[in-house]
């Protein structure tokens, strides 16, 4: 099983970039800066989802997460999964938490978007098929 952000939200953010690059070149010196900056950090968002598919994949050894510096494999048996949720400034946000529990240095922390589904129900596949909770 795997795990990436909706191709759908990736696409939405690319042209959401794309058009505040298009607005960057109409507007004021200090605009641009702005709007400029915005489609870049977007544009930069759309390009990370686009290169780092899937997410999340988990398969008979245990899963691996992938990040753009690389991936990090963690076992079955090493493997523990917990979901946080936690609310701030009047917004609840759930996460997934991948914990090696060998190697404390180890934690990966994916949200919904990174996942593209719920990390509670992400947490369940993962817990059906080996993970320690």
């Amino acid at each position: 099983m795997q795990w990436s952000p909706r191709v759908g939200e990736t696409v939405a953010v690319a042209v959401a970039g794309l058009g505040l690059a298009l607005a960057a070149l109409v507007v004021d010196p200090v605009g641009r800066v702005l709007v400029g900056g915005a489609a870049l950090l977007l544009l930069g968002l759309a390009l990370r989802d686009a290169l780092v598919r899937p997410r999340l994949r988990a398969d008979a050894v245990g899963v691996t997460a992938r990040a753009l510096t690389g991936s990090t494999a963690i076992a079955w048996p090493a493997l523990r999964a917990q979901v946080r949720s936690q609310r701030r400034w009047g917004v609840r946000s759930t996460t997934l938490e991948l914990e090696d529990r060998t190697d404390d240095t180890v934690l990966v922390v994916l949200g919904r978007r990174e996942l593209g589904a719920d990390p509670g129900v992400v947490a369940g596949v993962l817990h059906a098929a080996g993970a320690g909770s």
